[in-house]
């Protein structure tokens, strides 16, 4: 379903990055998009949406999940 949305879609690359540094790099990559940081654990809305991020962090704040758009 990513395709249908415009700009780069997933960041596979920031796997073990600090969340912080992850949202402003994917902010940063796609203007469309807002990146949420989400800790270990948390519900999050289910519906697809083309212009939203969720950073999923472990206790740390270290991305654990690859960020993608959704």
């Amino acid at each position: 379903m990513a395709s249908i949305c415009q700009g780069k879609s997933s960041w596979p690359e920031l796997l073990g990055v600090d969340g912080k540094c992850a949202v402003e790099t994917i902010e940063r990559e796609n203007s469309l998009v807002e990146a949420i940081i989400v800790p270990e654990g948390s519900s999050i809305i289910e519906d697809f949406r083309c212009d939203r991020v969720w950073v999923w962090v472990d206790k740390d704040g270290i991305v654990y999940l690859v960020p993608a758009i959704g």
